[in-house]
């Protein structure tokens, strides 16, 4: 076995990515009630005169309150942010769903993050609902937000032939010993997180872009697999083009999940503009790799010549046939 198809078998293993995988298959039950709002994006579309209200929600999971609650509290609304500007949007608001014991430390710690989180994007968390548990256990949180949009930037309209970017804030650390958090956000000046969300809008209402997702806890082949099973296509990633902190393995980068981080597509007239864009932020942004068709993820290691299929990801389905926008 190469080590590339040792990497592919590696990652494919990995629970976070797995999930991915499989995850067009949750989408079912809301088939039937989701009208004509496509399912599988970062965040719901809906039309609202000229453009679209945009709605989003995450939720917590509880080993991540235990290990780290207040950047949990901070993720709650810092990854629905991520989520609006995925789409090219601009958010409005957060609200939050917090189950706790009257006594909770570490519910004290998520408001804690949630606040500096709010603080530093300047989105207000304006309501929500708290559940009072009548025994003491560990917290649970979620959170939503709203948003709106003018043009969009969707995961239904990549197309074989265009090219595939990553774009990613490097001017960061992990969060913590052996986690995946890559962490660009927390004490960044906050007229800076701002403004880099602000160039996802920017590249939608320049229509610079095809289609678009924010890297989640899958890592970039759970997210892109993602990106594929909606779009209806396949992909080829050449790894030795993805932009990467220095002595950062490679698996271990491959499975993290940046506070700032989007996968692309572009056509290949547009490409240069799409990376010249975030390098006036001092965002790295790179072509990864060209979309396909078939349904094929494959990676490769172009400086060696090799090559392997990574995943069949089968197209999904997302309660209407997806268009160009």
């Amino acid at each position: 076995m190469s080590d590339l198809e040792s990497l592919a078998q590696s990652l494919r293993a990995h629970p976070n990515v797995a999930e991915k995988l499989r995850i067009a298959s949750a989408y079912g039950p809301a088939l039937a009630v989701a009208g004509n709002i496509e399912i599988g994006d970062d965040a719901a579309a809906i039309p609202d005169g000229d453009g679209y209200m945009l709605f989003a929600a995450e939720g917590m999971m509880e080993s991540f309150i235990e290990l780290d609650p207040w950047f949990a509290g901070y993720c709650a609304v810092m990854v629905n942010l991520s989520d609006i500007a995925a789409m090219g949007g601009s958010p409005s608001a957060i609200v939050d769903v917090l189950w706790t014991h009257p006594d909770s430390v570490i519910a004290t710690d998520l408001w804690e993050g949630m606040r500096a989180a709010s603080e530093a994007y300047g989105v207000p968390i304006v309501g929500g609902h708290t559940t009072r548990f009548p025994y003491e256990r560990t917290p649970l949180l979620a959170a939503a937000v709203l948003g709106k949009a003018q043009n969009l930037i969707t995961s239904f309209d990549a197309a074989p032939g265009h090219d595939l970017l990553m774009a990613v804030d490097l001017r960061g650390a992990y969060r913590g010993e052996g986690t995946v958090f890559w962490n660009a956000s927390v004490g960044s000046p906050p007229e800076r997180l701002r403004g880099d969300l602000r160039l996802l809008k920017q590249l939608a209402d320049q229509k610079l872009v095809t289609a678009g997702k924010d890297i989640s806890n899958g890592g970039v082949p759970g997210t892109l697999a993602m990106l594929l099973a909606t779009s209806g296509c396949g992909a080829i990633v050449d790894l030795d083009a993805l932009p990467r902190p220095p002595d950062v393995d490679l698996k271990h980068w491959l499975l993290s999940f940046p506070s700032y981080g989007y996968l692309l597509t572009a056509k290949p007239d547009n490409t240069d503009a799409v990376k010249a864009l975030f390098a006036q932020c001092d965002i790295a942004c790179a072509r990864i790799g060209t979309i396909s068709a078939g349904h094929a993820l494959e990676l490769e290691f172009s400086s060696k010549g090799e090559r392997c299929v990574f995943a069949q990801v089968a197209p999904a389905k997302t309660a209407r046939p997806s268009k160009n926008r």
